[in-house]
């Protein structure tokens, strides 16, 4: 005990990058942190979503910490800030405060957010250990635009309590696959991300070039399962193809704006052009959440964000 690091040293050592050093911060603190919660919320499950979310801020915010000493003051404070948003009846915590990934700024793109806290890899792993339906809305939640429970209930086909009851849940899984995995290897998410955004800018490519059918025959199953905007769903990709060549004889144009992607799902954000003579002719995005199994894309969900 007398050679483990002090919290000093575990603070610049996570600034530098060593995620394993957060981890050993926040499993420290937790006891103290956790006493907050419970003082504030009491023995109430609202008081674990609280401690949760804290720590789960403290990850992203870990560059913050000006004096490396006092982190665990730092540690409570941010507990406390969170259960004081509960008392007050706040049903969603803002996103610009507390989310653990939250989307910054339309010009920044949350990768770099977390390589700026030297934690985007260990937590993309934590993300990977969550089960399929936790995994999704988490994307949703804190790497896309579809942010509102109401929009992730539509597009995933499940009520907003589902969707309030899976992201509590996620956080919870989170927080401690991020303390179990905090030393173990890390994918590279921001290669993988270039290679999904590189299929994804191809793949609209390919449809303007008339060569769409070629490429989902490529890189597509054949028995791809497509749920529509409208709830209609079908299977193979005739109904894709149509869609999508439809749309460009219309003269729409797709422009790829934002790619999320995990080892299994790909989250693609486009605007939708109208043509010059007719403003009004589609959504202005699309919203594909592709389902891959063997490289290739299985299942497809399609939303159409309010205008």
């Amino acid at each position: 005990m007398a050679d483990a690091p002090d919290d000093a040293e575990l603070v610049r050592a996570a600034q530098a990058g060593d995620v394993e050093c957060s981890g050993v911060l926040l499993a420290r603190h937790w006891g103290a942190m956790r006493a907050v919660a419970l003082s504030i919320l009491g023995h109430r499950p609202e008081a674990d979503d609280a401690l949760q979310e804290a720590a789960l801020t403290a990850v992203r915010r870990i560059g913050d910490v000006r004096d490396a000493a006092s982190v665990g003051p730092w540690l409570r404070a941010i507990v406390r800030n969170v259960c004081r948003m509960q008392v007050r009846g706040r049903t969603e915590v803002p996103a610009d405060q507390l989310d653990l990934l939250a989307r910054p700024a339309i010009d920044s793109d949350p990768a770099e957010l977390l390589d700026r806290h030297a934690a985007r890899d260990w937590v993309w792993r934590a993300i990977e250990e969550l089960s399929p339906s936790l995994r999704l809305v988490t994307m949703l939640r804190y790497f896309t635009g579809v942010t509102a429970y109401e929009q992730i209930a539509a597009l995933c086909g499940i009520p907003v309590g589902t969707v309030r009851s899976r992201l509590s849940q996620a956080r919870t899984k989170l927080t401690d696959a991020l303390l179990a995995t905090a030393d173990a290897a890390h994918d590279d998410v921001a290669a993988l991300t270039r290679t999904r955004r590189a299929e994804a800018t191809e793949m609209l490519r390919a449809a303007e070039r008339g060569s769409y059918a070629e490429l989902l025959a490529a890189t597509w199953s054949t028995d791809v399962e497509t749920t529509w905007p409208d709830g209609q769903r079908t299977t193979g990709q005739d109904q894709l193809i149509r869609a999508m060549y439809g749309d460009v004889e219309d003269g729409v144009r797709y422009r790829l704006a934002h790619v999320v992607a995990s080892r299994g799902v790909t989250i693609l954000e486009t605007d939708l052009i109208s043509p010059p003579d007719d403003p009004f002719h589609c959504p202005p995005g699309a919203v594909w959440v592709l389902a891959l199994e063997d490289r290739r894309v299985r299942r497809l969900r399609l939303f159409h964000p309010e205008r």
